[in-house]
């Protein structure tokens, strides 16, 4: 019978846990290099605008699929190049005053995220708007390198269904869907 050192089981040891401990990661956010663009369009018109990424924070676990965290955006923030247009959108439309803050908790997600380069999964999650929650599923593309990450997604929303204002006036069809292109860029501890 083949006996082992005890400095063979320990340096075991300490690669079957350093191998675990790499599987799990977390997500940081950097809200001055991330971005929330959004594209509306209208009777004769799309408006297109941004929206500012406040903080976000996703843990994640390679073998396990397991996801949890949140990213928050500043529902005040939008801006479309237009100041009248953008203050009935912060005002009357999302109503920033009750509600300040857009965010989204990812639940699950479904494929692989590999340990380095690109990876596409489908990422499903609450996203509250508005003061309330809707579950939706996502693709994201995910880009790493190294401790660099750079996670990006196209999505839309139908606001007006969701319960929000339409802005569409007498003259102004203003559509009832919103195409949202969220680039967030961070880093991986």
């Amino acid at each position: 019978m083949k006996t082992f050192s005890p400095f063979f089981l320990l340096a075991l040891s300490l690669l079957l846990a350093s191998s675990s401990v790499a599987q799990h990661q977390t997500f940081t956010a950097s809200p001055e290099a991330s971005d929330v663009q959004f594209t509306l369009g209208g009777s004769d018109h799309k408006t297109h605008g941004s929206f500012h990424v406040k903080d976000g924070s996703i843990a994640f676990d390679r073998t396990a699929s397991t996801i949890s965290g949140t990213i928050d955006v500043a529902a005040g923030s939008g801006t479309s190049g237009n100041q009248s247009r953008d203050k009935k959108m912060t005002n009357e439309v999302l109503d920033v005053t009750h509600y300040a803050d857009v965010s989204f908790v990812p639940h699950s997600y479904q494929g692989s995220i590999a340990p380095t380069g690109d990876s596409t999964i489908q990422l499903s999650g609450t996203f509250t708007l508005h003061g309330t929650p809707h579950e939706i599923t996502v693709p994201v593309q995910l880009n790493m390198d190294g401790s660099n990450c750079t996670v990006k997604t196209h999505f839309t929303v139908p606001y007006v269904k969701w319960g929000l204002k339409d802005p569409s006036v007498f003259i102004l069809k203003v559509a009832k869907d919103v195409d949202i292109d969220l680039t967030l860029v961070g880093h991986l501890s």
